[in-house]
Formats: structure tokens, C-alpha cells, sequence
């Protein structure tokens, strides 16, 4: 029977996360060599490779896949039973993690992640950014946020921002040079700034007035998968672009960003915290919700 020690078992889940030696030796507060070590030591009493390396990367093999696919959840049901057994000292420790759509994480850093960061100085945070939905239970994530309408429905979600809405923006250079649009037909004639989904197709621009919905799918000139990126791009002259207010919030109070057809742009539910209502609730996220429920709506826009 083959002695496995969590540790180990610890240190393979965060290599395989970060596809880094050296990232997960940072999330897990080791040396890099101690990290080697403990793959090595696992490879070796399993007599199997769980990582091919290269001097520029690492990943999981054939059979380390099946192998973290196997032990993940059982160390997570570990992990959350330690959690669960000192839960009466209610102090957050750790590292909370989250998994948060490209953008998110910009809007949420100043308001919610900086306090929590003030109050639990001694806490790690880590987010990643994913453009597609994951399981957060399966893929060791305390939380995620996404959009309200996105949030699975066997999760328990909170409030973290008031409503979102869409704008249609140029610089005033580019409506200066092109037809501004009366009504979204006018769009077709305008060469857009696509952005790319996780399924691999471009977003159709969703758009409703007085009851009538549409989904244009417009010509574009140049397609990109990041927020930041749709919009330095609308900002150098290169299209018109589809981003949300907040994200360029000073742009149109100076004018550098013009919008139209505001009318056929309503506002849409916000971004929520979700996380498991079958699982325990670790100090960590519990202190988190009680942040988000500080703040309430208002003060995040």
C-alpha cells in the first residue's frame, strides 16, 4: 500500500494549478527546492511521472491527470473537515481563493478586496481570472463571481455591485469621421471591436428599447478577448466598442469616449459572490460575505 502525506499531496495540487514550480512554492509559502522535492518524492513512491518539465514549463501528464482528477476532491473534503473541526475559533487564516471573469477583479480590488485586505492583514488572497465557467467546488476555489445571470442555480450568491449596462462608444475623432447611428441598423455600417467568448465566438451586442430586444452581430476590424484591451482599442480610433459603464467611467465624464444609442442600453443584474450551500463555510469567505454585505449596492457601481 503505497504511504501518501498531505503535504505532498498539497504541493501537486498547486504545482498542477499554477503549471509552476515557482508559483506554487509563492501560494504555499515553500522554497522552490522544497517543492521540487516533495513531486519528486511523491513520483518516486508512486513509481510514476506525474509532471513532464522542460526548463520553460511544466505539465501534468497522461497519468497525473486522472491522478489530481482522483485526489482533489477527497483532499478538499480534508481540508474543509480541519476547517470545519477549529470553526469555533472564527478567525480567518489561509489563503482565500477566487475565480472571477477578466475585468472583475479591477472593478472589486479598491472596494472590497483592499478592505479585506486591511482587516486581515495576515490573509493571502488569490484570484484568477477565467473568461469561462468552472466548477469552483471541483477546482478548489472558495467562491466565484460572475454576472447574476450566470451564477448556477444550486449556489448561494451575494450582491457585490449594483446593475451593469453596456455602452456603445467612439472617440469623438471617430464620430467626427463616421455616420453617428440613429437606430442599431445604423451599426452594420460601423466596423466594431468583437470580443471573443470562451466557447470561441464573438459576443453578439445585446440591445432592448421599449420592449424590443436585439442581438447584433456586427462586422469587426479587430477581435480581442479582454476587457482592457476592447477598450484601448476603441480609445485608439480603431472601432467603435460594446464595454461596460464602469470600465470607462472618466473616459466619458472628459469626453474621450462619446456614447450612442444609450436608449437601447438597459441595465442588467450586477456582479455576485456565489459560493456552495452544501459545503462548510470557512472563516475566511464567511469574513468576505460580511464585507460584501457592508458595502451593499451603493458602493460598488
Amino acid at each position: 500500500m503505497h504511504r501518501t502525506g498531505i503535504t505532498e499531496l498539497e504541493v501537486v495540487l498547486a504545482v498542477a494549478r499554477r503549471n509552476s514550480f515557482r508559483g506554487a512554492a509563492r501560494e504555499l509559502g515553500m522554497s522552490t527546492t522544497a517543492v521540487s522535492s516533495a513531486v519528486a518524492s511523491l513520483e518516486a513512491r508512486l513509481k510514476v511521472r506525474i509532471f513532464n518539465r522542460t526548463t520553460r514549463s511544466v505539465a501534468l501528464t497522461d497519468i497525473g491527470q486522472r491522478y489530481i482528477e482522483r485526489i482533489a476532491p477527497a483532499l478538499n473534503e480534508i481540508q474543509r473537515a480541519g476547517e470545519e473541526a477549529f470553526a469555533g475559533l472564527n478567525v480567518p487564516s489561509g489563503t482565500l481563493r477566487i475565480n472571477a471573469p477578466q475585468g472583475a477583479a479591477t472593478l472589486l480590488l479598491a472596494p472590497l478586496f483592499n478592505l479585506y485586505a486591511q482587516r486581515y492583514p495576515e490573509m493571502k488572497i488569490d484570484i484568477t481570472s477565467d473568461s469561462h465557467m468552472i466548477d469552483i467546488v471541483e477546482n478548489g476555489f472558495d467562491a466565484g463571481i460572475r454576472l447574476a445571470e450566470s451564477v448556477p442555480q444550486d449556489m448561494i450568491a451575494v450582491s457585490l455591485s449594483s446593475d451593469i449596462r453596456m455602452l456603445i462608444v467612439a472617440t469623438p475623432e471617430y464620430w467626427q469621421a463616421h455616420a453617428v447611428p440613429k437606430h442599431p441598423r445604423d451599426l452594420l455600417q460601423h466596423r466594431s471591436i468583437g470580443m471573443r467568448m470562451s466557447h470561441g465566438g464573438i459576443y453578439q451586442w445585446e440591445l432592448e428599447h421599449s420592449g424590443q430586444k436585439l442581438k447584433m452581430d456586427l462586422p469587426t476590424r479587430f477581435t480581442l478577448n479582454e476587457l482592457p484591451a476592447i477598450k484601448q482599442a476603441v480609445l485608439l480610433g480603431l472601432g467603435i466598442g460594446f464595454i461596460p459603464e464602469w470600465l470607462i467611467e472618466q473616459e466619458l465624464k472628459t469626453g474621450v469616449l462619446v456614447p450612442v444609442l444609450t436608449s437601447w442600453c438597459p441595465a442588467f443584474g450586477g456582479l455576485k459572490l456565489y459560493y456552495s450551500g452544501h459545503r462548510f463555510v470557512p472563516a475566511r469567505l464567511r469574513a468576505l460575505i460580511d464585507i460584501a454585505h457592508e458595502l451593499k449596492l451603493s458602493t460598488i457601481k
